[in-house]
């Protein structure tokens, strides 16, 4: 198993190989947490490993069915700053375990529990990288939801942690621990259909307008200021918590990183690639114009382009929900030899380069009688990230999204969206994904901090 979760380790891209030089540019060295020595006092799979999972109103929820179902994983703490969500919680927990998990709405309790081996984090976006450092630094390993950062400074900033602390961090982009999808980036790459030149991810959904909104006193059930935690802090208004946060600058980071590092990730997967060489986005609040004061865009492209002549782009609609190829979201990889059309979840099509149909799995399986996607037992078109994780805290395996690999995907998106902001096509170094001559893009590699709160390591 390890020698395949090996091939997961990226290579640097053909240009950085020929010693592309950029003045300000270091070369980008990952050393990646997968690798690290284990520190976990759990040595052994029939040791429990115990786990607190902050965020727990709707994909936290999920994720503690995930744990679950690996052996001998408990959850000790569920933690929200809503305490509406904590009951189901805590419900959800004990139908799956034995022992009754506590219910808290400050994740530091849970940091100072000595039998807490990893904090699971699947709170809004800006809390992920600064929670997470906090974590480490309490020994803590983690496993952070997407996108593992606010801004790309915070990204590199929990890089430094994972390192310093020895903690291995997973971020969840879960198809890197589907096999299916694997050995699909892995025949990519491999020349399945000639020298990759373009991927294009998308992504579309049918979001309603937000409104505009309006000063209301905290609810009583909500931790208003630790809600805010590392953002400066506003009054709190009726059209924020607790999903329209997504939308607004302060602690959300739009559509590009709340889906489309998925597909990215995949991209970059298959391209074997890092850091691309130019960045531009285009788009804006188009749909529905005037009617809310949503922030981000809700039509959106970026494009990545490589030094070695390769393009990746995203293309996200988030109010029409006519997909590319009838599909809501997925990747579309050109190569010298043909096409590749991947769906999203555990299926492609390949097309020769006269777009004749040469392959569809999904078709494949149907004909073999067995079950469809989604319920199928076939292992190579499971989601076993949590089990992965759990699986690198043991030592049984490495990490499928180890951060530093986990933050150059991130980044990515958050480089589209400071060109976006800024308007202008953005030089970077391929090294290190750093912004070049550029100062008003510059100052948004990093967010300002409320008093107190800027993540330290």
């Amino acid at each position: 198993m390890n020698n395949t979760i090996d091939r997961r380790n990226f290579m640097k891209s053909a240009a950085l190989g020929t010693g592309l030089l950029i003045a300000g540019c270091e070369p980008y060295s990952p050393k990646t947490t997968a690798s690290l020595p284990l520190l976990s006092s759990v040595q052994s799979p029939n040791e429990e490993v115990v786990l607190a999972v902050a965020g727990i109103r709707s994909r936290g929820r999920e994720l503690i069915k995930k744990f679950l179902k690996v052996k001998n994983c408990r959850v000790k703490y569920v933690i929200d700053v809503d305490t509406r969500y904590l009951a189901e919680a805590v419900q959800t927990a004990q139908k799956q375990q034995t022992a009754s998990p506590e219910a808290i709405t400050d994740f530091r309790r849970a940091l100072d529990d000595s039998d807490v081996d990893a904090m699971v984090i699947a709170t809004p976006d800006h809390w992920h990288a600064p929670m997470a450092i906090e974590a480490l630094k309490a020994g803590k390993h983690v496993y952070v939801e997407k996108p593992c950062s606010h801004n790309p400074w915070e990204g590199e900033m929990l890089v430094k942690a994972a390192r310093k602390y020895n903690r291995l961090v997973q971020m969840g982009n879960q198809r890197r621990s589907m096999g299916f999808v694997e050995n699909m980036c892995d025949d990519l790459a491999n020349g399945l259909i000639g020298r990759l030149y373009l991927a294009k991810c998308f992504y579309v959904r049918k979001r309603d307008p937000i409104g505009f909104g309006k000063e209301i006193a905290v609810p009583d059930y909500l931790d208003w200021n630790l809600w805010q935690g590392p953002a400066p802090r506003t009054a709190y208004r009726d059209n924020i918590h607790p999903y329209n946060w997504h939308w607004f600058y302060r602690w959300g980071t739009g559509e590009a990183l709340n889906n489309g590092v998925h597909m990215l990730d995949i991209a970059r997967w298959a391209f074997r690639a890092q850091f691309p060489g130019k960045v531009s986005s285009r788009g804006g609040r188009w749909h529905y114009q005037g009617q809310d004061d949503w922030q981000w865009m809700d039509t959106q492209e970026i494009m990545l382009e490589y030094p070695d002549d390769r393009m990746i782009t995203w293309f996200g609609r988030s109010v029409n929900t006519f997909g590319e190829n009838y599909k809501n979201f997925g990747v579309l990889f050109f190569g010298a030899g043909g096409t590749l059309d991947y769906d999203g979840n555990a299926d492609y099509k390949l097309y020769d380069i006269d777009n004749k149909l040469l392959r569809d799995t999904r078709t494949e399986r149907q004909e073999e009688k067995k079950t469809v996607r989604g319920t199928t037992t076939d292992p190579g078109l499971q989601d076993r990230h949590t089990e992965n994780f759990i699986g690198a805290i043991r030592g049984q395996e490495k990490l499928s999204s180890p951060i530093d690999e986990g933050h150059i995907s991130t980044t990515l998106g958050h480089l589209g969206n400071i060109s976006w902001r800024v308007g202008q096509t953005l030089d970077i170094c391929p090294q290190t994904g750093h912004i070049l001559k550029n100062k008003a893009a510059q100052k948004l590699w990093k967010r300002n901090y409320a008093p107190g709160w800027e993540p330290k390591i």
